[in-house]
């Protein structure tokens, strides 16, 4: 008689087969990190993979063993909408942590504004209360046409101070190199006596000068004491992406101190986080810049 315990129904064998080919298919989807970034917009990232934010997803991606690949986007309004809401990507880098449009890893940094100034003008810049401000002639980013505009462009105008500041767009027109460090090339040339910038822009374009510019955190403003003025800084995925938030968050623990140093390399102003304290966040569709 023969052994049934060995035999198989053709149908059991097909189930089978479906399902390791089904584990085989996510496992293949789970090797690979899509990102979203910006083709142009170092110190963050850019089509080379110059930016930092290559740097700290490259090496994410090795340490979850996934091949990363990139689907460049212009960070304009909008931008979560256009990438993670519209399947182009799984995550995004420079999200403020918190922000509500998406699922949030721990942060990865914590930096603040900065003053850049240069170092033969001797002004000391302390806080936005410092008078000498009502007579320089201030640089700040126009962010955009959404209405978010910085801390800094905020208080300011509460203390009426808007004569003496001049705009510069964070994005600049097509072909224009590095157009986010303009603003500090301003200040080195004498074109304005200060930019008053997010900090890591402010450490990577001020660094070429050397000890001809130097560069300040601006504390927070006690006239806003709602308004942060420092930022923790997180990788964004979908909001229903509960499983690739946790693999990334083990892999940010894991490369925290080699983040640290690629940090450090781009020179970038780090904060302590505050203990105790809730995370900042932004109400804005685009990565904190």
């Amino acid at each position: 008689m023969p052994n049934r315990s060995h035999r198989r129904p053709r149908g059991l064998r097909v189930s089978l087969a479906a399902a390791l080919l089904s584990v085989a298919t996510a496992v293949a989807a789970e090797s690979e990190l899509r990102l979203c970034a910006d083709p142009d917009n170092l110190p963050f990232s850019n089509q080379k993979q110059e930016g930092f934010e290559n740097k700290i997803a490259a090496l994410l991606a090795d340490d979850l063993h996934a091949k990363l690949t990139y689907n460049w986007q212009k960070q304009r309004q909008g931008y979560i909408g256009y990438t993670l809401g519209a399947g182009r990507c799984d995550a995004v880098m420079g999200v403020p942590y918190g922000y509500e449009r998406v699922l949030s890893t721990p942060p990865y940094y914590r930096s603040g504004y900065v003053f850049v100034t240069a170092r033969s003008r001797h002004l000391g810049l302390k806080s936005l209360d410092d008078p000498v401000l009502r007579t320089l002639k201030i640089g700040l980013h126009a962010i955009g046409g959404d209405g978010a505009d910085s801390p800094p462009t905020h208080a300011l105008a509460l203390r009426g101070i808007a004569g003496n500041v001049q705009g510069y767009s964070m994005w600049g027109e097509e072909g224009v190199k590095n157009p986010q460090g303009q603003i500090v090339d301003a200040v080195a040339k004498g074109d304005i006596d200060v930019a008053i910038v997010w900090g890591p822009l402010g450490g990577y374009f001020a660094k070429p000068y050397g000890r001809a510019l130097v560069v300040t955190p601006v504390p927070a403003d006690e006239e806003m004491p709602s308004q942060p003025f420092a930022f923790d800084i997180a990788l964004g995925v979908r909001k229903d992406d509960d499983v690739l938030a946790a693999r990334l968050k083990k892999s940010l623990e894991r490369k925290r101190g080699e983040i640290k140093a690629i940090l450090a390399a781009y020179h970038v102003p780090l904060i302590k986080p505050l203990a105790g304290l809730p995370p900042s966040g932004a109400n804005t569709d685009r990565p904190a810049r």
